[in-house]
């Protein structure tokens, strides 16, 4: 399936930035052929920013730019409400960009226990891909990492939290890390406020990693961590304008933060969206390295339009892409975190050519 990432600017305008991202669908799914998905993700980096690839921009397709020409789908809110819950959506993959393909993907094989799924060199737009997980992408969450050629580094922010994996000894894993050299910056022990047994560790571009000992998981590669500045504001919008449901939520007096878990199903069995509120902080620098998680959804027509009933920035309105007609679209949630939504049927055509 085709992708697209267009640039994002440092954190002064990333509010402002949009980027889009395709996704495969909730059902379970054939993987995608890499000539159907070559050339339409992960852009090269000019003067500190992402540039689309220049077919792309010629298309109209560039930062803050919604194209024209698509259709809206005028719902009520009840209508939205009802129609949300029975949209068929789960969270398909997380895309970031990373200053050392190779050396990353050596790190998450060798002491994550991830597997390449695949992968594609762009010369002509100087980009590669490439997708690491647990499984098939048709059935699990997986990470699609992004190197721009001669782009070595990347701001990550504060934004940004950690990505998390279930493990079946924190421990066991921790001194397979150490072995390999890499990074631990919180050893195995007991979540603050909580029994769960965890670690923290960091990949060779500081992207942080929890690990979680947990009994087996059909989704090892389970949770994302994002900041946000009302914790309220952002469950209200994820339930209403995502169709998500609040799975848990606890706060921490003691540690002044409180966290939501949000997601399509438990999150023992599902990959789950973790937002997390630090006491009196209300923004974060998100950096210009973690990109978007994708999702899948039944009608992006409506999708966009219950984003915007519950006050979502539509950032890519809903639409098929040039060449592929494949229908999209792409929005900010109120703290600008970015999402694209791809439609269900129109991929499987996809998959089918």
């Amino acid at each position: 399936m085709a992708r697209l990432l267009l640039p994002l600017p440092f954190a002064a305008a990333a509010a402002a930035s949009s980027s889009l991202h395709l996704a495969a669908s909730r059902l379970r799914l054939p993987a995608v052929s890499v000539a159907r998905r070559e050339g339409l993700f992960g852009g090269r980096v000019v003067g500190g920013a992402v540039r689309a690839p220049a077919r792309l921009a010629r298309r109209g397709l560039c930062a803050g730019a919604e194209p024209g020409g698509s259709a809206g789908t005028a719902v009520s809110q009840e209508e939205a409400v009802e129609w949300v819950k029975k949209d068929r959506r789960r969270l398909l993959h997380v895309v970031y960009r990373v200053g050392d393909l190779d050396k990353t993907i050596k790190f998450y094989t060798e002491c994550l226990g991830m597997k390449l799924l695949r992968k594609r060199d762009i010369p002509e737009e100087r980009y590669t891909n490439a997708f690491l997980g647990y499984g098939p992408e048709d059935s699990h969450f997986v990470v699609e990492l992004t190197y721009n050629y001669g782009v070595e580094s990347y701001d990550i922010g504060t934004g940004f939290g950690h990505f998390g994996i279930a493990v079946d000894d924190v421990a066991k894993t921790v001194d397979l890390i150490k072995a390999k050299g890499g990074t631990v910056t919180r050893e195995p022990g007991p979540v603050k406020g909580g029994k769960s047994v965890i670690a923290f560790i960091e990949d060779p571009d500081g992207y942080k990693f929890e690990l979680i000992e947990r009994g087996p998981t059909p989704e090892p590669l389970c949770q994302v961590m994002l900041r946000v500045g009302d914790l309220d504001r952002a469950i209200n919008f994820y339930e209403k304008a995502f169709g998500m449901e609040l799975l848990r939520k606890r706060d921490n007096p003691e540690y002044k933060y409180t966290i939501a878990m949000m997601g399509y199903g438990p999150e023992d069995k599902n990959a789950v969206l973790e937002l997390t509120y630090n006491y009196g902080v209300k923004e974060y620098d998100k950096g210009n390295a973690y990109a978007q998680i994708a999702i899948s959804t039944d009608d992006v027509y409506k999708t966009a339009e219950v984003i915007r009933i519950n006050g979502g920035q539509i950032t890519r309105g809903p639409g098929p892409l040039p060449g592929i007609n494949t229908k999209i679209t792409a929005c900010a949630d109120p703290d600008g975190w970015k999402t694209v939504f791809v439609d269900n049927i129109d991929f499987l055509k996809e998959l089918e050519e």
